[in-house]
């Protein structure tokens, strides 16, 4: 059996001391996505986390209101503000990168094919700014649905 490179797929770690370390790296629950939850919470917004049957696994999930709200870590998926690129194995991190902001691409698409809204937010942002923005689409969306139902109960 031949090796061949998957598309879509990052390349593999280099060595394994880099494999272990970026599998120690969380992938929910950090501190970002948590000051973000707990202000939408205090807002009274309800919503499910790493909701597995959705593109990508959003963070945070509203889903009567169809938004996907992704917390980016800077570093991760090379944020304009604070990504930086490693100067160590330079071209195997530039793919790894690339390919994490290609699954992105992605995964909105997935989201917006299924009439979900993707919604990212920087790890660096300021939570009390992000909960407003959210908390406006999802008063929008919310809006949105009940004036379209609404319409279709009169055409009953």
């Amino acid at each position: 059996m031949t090796s061949r490179a998957q598309p879509h797929r990052a390349p593999k770690p280099l060595s394994e001391a880099v494999r272990r370390q970026m599998s120690a790296m969380p992938t929910s629950d950090t501190g970002a996505e948590m000051a973000l939850r707990r202000e939408l919470h205090g807002r009274g917004m309800r919503f499910r986390v790493q909701v597995r049957t959705l593109p990508g696994r959003p963070d945070i999930a509203f889903t009567r209101a169809r938004i996907a709200v992704f917390v980016d870590g800077c570093f991760w998926h090379r944020c304009p503000i604070h990504g930086t690129a490693p100067k160590n194995n330079a071209d195997w991190w530039a793919a790894k990168l690339d390919a994490n902001v290609a699954r992105d691409a992605r995964k909105d698409a997935s989201l917006e094919e299924l009439s979900w809204l993707a919604v990212h937010v920087w790890e660096h942002d300021d939570p009390v700014i992000a909960a407003d923005a959210i908390e406006h689409l999802w008063q929008s969306r919310l809006t949105d649905a009940a004036a379209g139902q609404a319409e279709d109960v009169g055409h009953m």
